[in-house]
């Protein structure tokens, strides 16, 4: 499809769009489905364009990839202990919804659970090279920048003044604030990553443009007025530079950093994080996160049920309910504990550190082999302590968050193996 010419690295590091767009276009049909199915879910342009919104696109494009699969040769089965850790809660999670106080409210959200284990195994089976997988995390990014650049944009344009929604994304994942801001805490350390490894390939406006992605990000958490974002910002650069906080360059870069962001904090928000656990907000959730994890040690083996969480709550705990309706937990341990109790979050924490443990471990590397891949673990082991503080304080444990996260790492993972092994023949 792409012609004979053999594609390198150095094609691809250099991020021109004609030499993308060759290297893209020589892959199979299972793989454009799956980078199709990543546009449509991340830039939704059938949002933004409602004419598009005749057709399921995201689905049809997985159905697409599925179906490429028996065709793409290449596609072989991905073994990983994080395969096994998914399956196992996808178990418990059916047992938690047979054994539900609303056994139909459980039903009616499985898909929001298996949904994201069909993807994650036809990611991790499909991206298997470091072209196809240089090509997908470049639709992440890009996407994840056409979100941070428009709303930068537009917080400027009210002169970084606050409202009480902050910034709000495309209509699905992303467009309440707290959501938003998890994605901006997840996409900036490996956006960073990739800028700081292709410096030496790229052009100087290119590299610039590049930089733009983590600033624009820094500024969306920022504007988004959601305080468990701009706490999970704050870890993400203590664990990044806490090892090197004695040296004077980086003691003199943290304080002026810190004075940025205080200044750009509008006054309102800084009055938010005064008034934290004392607000009507804070009260509710430290009532959800009280009464929920009572609801845990009753129901101690699988919970009260798959989203069993708001029926159960506005009937045995309608004395504290601040508000009219009660809501999701905003925590997701919390969320998956009362779904599918101390069994299905345990295995919920191992994938957490199984994501975790296998970046650490590929960020030790040092074979030029896999530099561009090591790197970027690294990086992603930011990403993922940015979702699970960020976490603490809403409810996405069945967003995509972790599920892509973790098929990002299982596919970088088995990429830096065959390619380790390669060089070794």
């Amino acid at each position: 499809m792409g012609g004979n010419k053999i594609i390198t690295d150095e094609d691809l590091f250099s991020l021109k769009v004609s030499k993308l767009w060759r290297a893209f276009r020589s892959e199979s049909f299972a793989f454009w489905m799956i980078c199709v199915y990543l546009f449509f879910e991340y830039v939704r342009p059938q949002s933004i364009l409602p004419f598009l919104d005749i057709l399921p696109w995201a689905q049809l494009a997985v159905l697409g990839a599925l179906i490429g699969c028996f065709f793409d040769k290449t596609v072989k089965w991905v073994s990983s202990f994080g395969n096994k850790l998914l399956i196992t809660f996808l178990l418990i999670i059916i047992i938690s919804s047979m054994s539900a106080y609303w056994p139909q409210v459980s039903y009616n959200n499985l898909d929001k659970l298996y949904s994201w284990i069909v993807i994650y195994f036809l990611i991790i089976c499909i991206v298997n090279t470091r072209q196809r997988f240089f090509i997908f995390f470049l639709i992440f990014l890009l996407a994840s920048f056409k979100i941070s650049a428009s709303l930068a944009m537009t917080w400027a344009g009210r002169s970084f003044t606050f409202t009480g929604w902050g910034l709000m994304g495309p209509p699905g994942f992303f467009q309440n604030s707290g959501e938003l801001a998890i994605q901006m805490v997840v996409y900036w350390p490996v956006a960073l990553a990739l800028t700081v490894f292709l410096k030496p390939y790229l052009s100087k406006w290119m590299y610039v443009i590049c930089m733009a992605m983590p600033i624009t990000a820094w500024a969306v958490i920022l504007g988004s007025s959601t305080r468990g974002g701009q706490l999970a910002l704050f870890a993400q650069f203590v664990k990044k530079y806490f090892h090197r906080i004695t040296r004077p360059k980086i003691l003199i870069a943290i304080a002026l950093g810190a004075s940025v962001f205080w200044s750009f904090l509008p006054d309102e928000q800084k009055q938010r994080f005064s008034s934290m656990g004392e607000d009507k907000t804070s009260q509710q959730r430290l009532l959800y996160w009280q009464n929920g994890w009572e609801m845990m040690l009753d129901h101690p083996v699988v919970g009260v049920g798959y989203f069993n969480f708001i029926p159960y709550y506005e009937t045995y705990y309608v004395d504290d309910m601040l508000y009219k309706n009660a809501q999701l937990p905003h925590n997701i341990f919390i969320q998956v504990g009362t779904d599918a109790g101390f069994l299905g979050l345990s295995i919920y924490t191992a994938i957490i550190l199984y994501s975790f443990f296998v970046t650490r471990a590929l960020g030790k590397e040092k074979s030029e082999m896999i530099l561009m891949e090591s790197k970027l673990a690294t990086a992603f082991n930011y990403s993922l302590i940015g979702f699970v503080v960020a976490g603490q304080f809403v409810t996405v444990a069945y967003y995509p968050f972790l599920w892509i996260h973790l098929s990002m790492v299982t596919a970088l993972k088995n990429i830096a193996r065959k390619r380790t092994a390669h060089s070794n023949v």
